[in-house]
């Protein structure tokens, strides 16, 4: 049985100095895909884009809890609905997991290689 097609797109959101990224395109490599890189240091994501991963997964999925800019902004202490998360994930993108991976269709945050494999193979 022949591998599965690769697929037209995936893209890869994240900083370059970021481990969980360099990982993420690391992955794709090693399966002979070249991924679209969108380098958040350089330029930040846009608010359609990020509503996307919002939709799909969920704004507390996209947040890094457990990151340093989350303890410092103080937001450990504060109830907010899914939609106020997702604004403040869009005005201060230091609050995002990263990478954000898209393939296709399927979206996938953090460091995840399980679910990337999954967003590859289609399950």
């Amino acid at each position: 049985m022949p591998p599965p097609p690769a697929p037209s797109i995936v893209q890869v959101f994240g900083r370059l100095d970021d481990r969980g990224t360099r990982a993420a395109l690391r992955f794709f490599k090693e399966r002979r895909i070249v991924p679209q890189v969108v380098d958040l240091a350089r330029k930040p994501i846009a608010a359609g884009e990020l509503r996307r991963f919002v939709e799909r997964l969920g704004a507390s999925a996209l947040a890094d809890t457990d990151g340093r800019a989350w303890r410092e902004s103080g937001l450990g202490y504060l109830r907010m609905t899914n939609e106020d998360l997702a604004e403040r994930l869009l005005t201060d993108q230091r609050l995002l997991r990263l990478p954000l991976v898209r393939v296709e269709s399927g979206f996938a945050a953090g460091r995840d290689e399980a679910a990337w494999r999954r967003l590859l193979t289609g399950g």
